[in-house]
């Protein structure tokens, strides 16, 4: 038997990345051009990101694929090959299929470490099988049933240039080798998200007796009804009847919850998580702050009709179709303009600043216990991506994954199309290494700059804003001409002007960031501003002091009373 070694060191680096991630979904009528989109914040410490790229082949009958997943627990153990794999660039495969994740954890005593597949393994697996979104979750579906499941809840994102879908697992405990999982399909006209928090509460039952405008919906002993257009919804048979084995649920089926039978809530994952799609919504729906109570906790709030406010929406209607751009500044938000703006308080430090080491919790010396936000945007992202999907081109030109590595507020989204075969050097694993600074790597010529912003980010971030939009202006009024280009030639042809295209867009974001570290050091030098004339450069002499934030200045006297007070200013007025 032929074995092919399909998940290994890529996995192990990235176990500790995927446990808090974000996705944001657009549907294609949501979108202003037409295109289905979604994202990814791949979010963990210590993980240096990179671009994964796995090329297309045709296997004989009895090759398996080498199943490490996050260690050596299933060293040994294989899954059986299929007679054709797709070519997959990021999480998008030359289908224009893209699969991406966030995990909720949720129960963790439904988590079964004796089953084969963790999720990362299922997702690309998935991504090298389907040729539709609804040819994904089947795909998954039935390799979990088949070889079983290691993960704890996960949230996961199934997209295709026509369909966005929400799919959420989690396993069903020690010794039990399957999972149980529902799916819905995302209405067109809608947007979505989900942010390590279970999303799916009540969902429409196969045997449910039909309403008008009811969303079809069949079980898992059915799945070779899944392309029917007018599925939308699919879930594992036994999902309600394990939550009652377990004790997790006792009313009627129609009443059963996903999230509250496997992923209860509780303040913490609710200000972590659903924040973030609550600040998402809230870019593009106006209405979004009559959930303010939900996330400050208050879970019994009445809404205006008397409704319970204990969750989000799964999905809400934009006020305005969104586009390309619109999704990429969502991406670098930290709940600017909300309640829980992590510019505006005295905890932003002298300068504003969005970033906040860890831990989450602490402890002030009077054992007054604290937390801090966790916006979508966040220091510790191994890559970020925004993924478009576009049906009306071929899918070797319709799927671009625009990407970099490192924050997403901090990076200028590079576009790299599905169908390439060779993956620009700065993308590259081999170049990404955790533990060695290298300027071919754009991992770490991304944190270069970030790191030198973060401390002074009001005064500093306009530079980066402004080599940001250069670099995406220029990507996306290219595309049109690139697209022209193409027009008439082979697949092969395309591909590999494609390739020479997405390497050139890469080198370019390299040697624009490499300018911009070196205009920074010179330019904030000694934490002063030198002065530059109209063309941007340099004066020869002359520099500015940009001072302290004012929520800074105000919060001082309280925390130092008169310590820095001028006291012939005191003097003055006592007099």
């Amino acid at each position: 038997m032929k074995k092919i070694l399909l998940l290994s060191a890529i996995l192990i680096a990235a176990s500790s990345a995927a446990m808090a991630c974000t996705n944001l979904i657009v549907g294609k009528r949501a979108s202003a051009d037409g295109s289905v989109m979604c994202t990814y914040n791949c979010d963990g410490f210590g993980f240096a990101g990179s671009l994964f790229h796995t090329p297309a082949g045709r296997h004989t009958p009895g090759e398996a694929i080498a199943i490490n997943g996050w260690g050596p627990r299933h060293e040994g153990q294989f899954v059986a090959q299929v007679e054709y794999t797709h070519n997959v660039v990021g999480f998008m495969n030359d289908c224009q299929v893209t699969i991406v994740e966030s995990t909720f954890d949720g129960r963790l005593e439904m988590q079964n470490g004796e089953g084969l597949l963790d999720y990362f393994s299922l997702m690309r697996l998935a991504l090298q099988r389907a040729t539709t979104a609804r040819e994904a979750i089947r795909c998954m579906a039935e390799l979990v049933e088949q070889y079983g499941y290691n993960s704890t809840g996960e949230s996961i994102t199934v997209c295709d240039p026509n369909e966005a879908w929400i799919m959420e697992m989690i396993g069903k405990g020690a010794g039990r080798k399957g999972a149980v999982w529902v799916a819905l399909r995302i209405p067109d006209d809608c947007i979505s998200a989900h942010a390590n928090l279970s999303r799916i509460r009540q969902f429409p039952l196969e045997n449910a007796k039909a309403r008008k405008g009811q969303r079809k919906s069949i079980s898992s002993k059915h799945l070779q009804y899944i392309n029917s257009p007018e599925v939308e919804c699919v879930y594992a048979a036994d999902v309600i009847s394990v939550a009652r084995e377990k004790g997790f649920f006792s009313g009627r089926d129609e009443e059963f919850s996903f999230r509250d039978a496997y992923c209860p809530i509780d303040f913490e994952n609710v200000r972590y998580a659903d924040a973030r799609v609550w600040s998402f919504f809230r870019h593009h729906r106006s209405d979004m702050d009559a959930y303010l109570p939900y996330i400050n906790g208050q879970f019994t709030q009445r809404g205006a009709n008397g409704e319970t406010m204990d969750a989000l929406p799964l999905w809400v209607k934009p006020d305005k179709l969104l586009s390309l751009s619109d999704l990429m500044r969502d991406m670098r938000d930290h709940f600017e303009g909300t309640p829980l703006d992590m510019t505006a308080d005295a905890s932003a430090g002298p300068w504003g600043m969005p970033i906040r080491p860890l831990p989450m919790h602490f402890m002030t010396s009077d054992s007054v216990n604290l937390f801090r936000e966790r916006p979508i945007a966040t220091q510790q992202s191994g890559f970020t991506m925004v993924c478009q999907m576009r049906s009306w081109l071929p899918d070797d030109v319709g799927g671009v994954t625009w990407f970099n590595c490192d924050d997403a507020d901090m990076v200028a989204y590079v576009p790299l199309y599905c169908c390439l075969t060779q993956v620009p050097d700065p993308f590259r694993p081999e170049n990404n290494q955790r533990n060695e600074f290298s300027f071919h790597s754009a991992f770490w010529m991304n944190n270069w700059v970030a790191n030198m912003i973060y401390p002074r980010y009001s005064m500093m971030i306009g530079d980066l804003r402004a080599a940001q939009r250069e670099l995406e202006d220029y990507y996306i009024a290219d595309q049109d001409s690139l697209l022209a280009a193409l027009g008439s030639l082979t697949a092969d042809e395309r591909r590999n002007i494609l390739n020479a295209r997405s390497a050139d867009y890469a080198a370019r974001m390299m040697q624009r960031w490499d300018r911009l570290a070196r205009y920074l050091i010179v330019k904030y030098n000694d934490q002063v501003v030198k002065r530059v004339d109209a063309d941007g450069n340099f004066q020869r002499w002359g520099y500015d002091t940009p001072g302290y934030g004012q929520p800074f200045i105000d919060a001082l006297p309280a925390a130092t009373g008169d310590r820095y007070r001028l006291k012939e200013v005191i003097e003055r007025r006592e007099r």
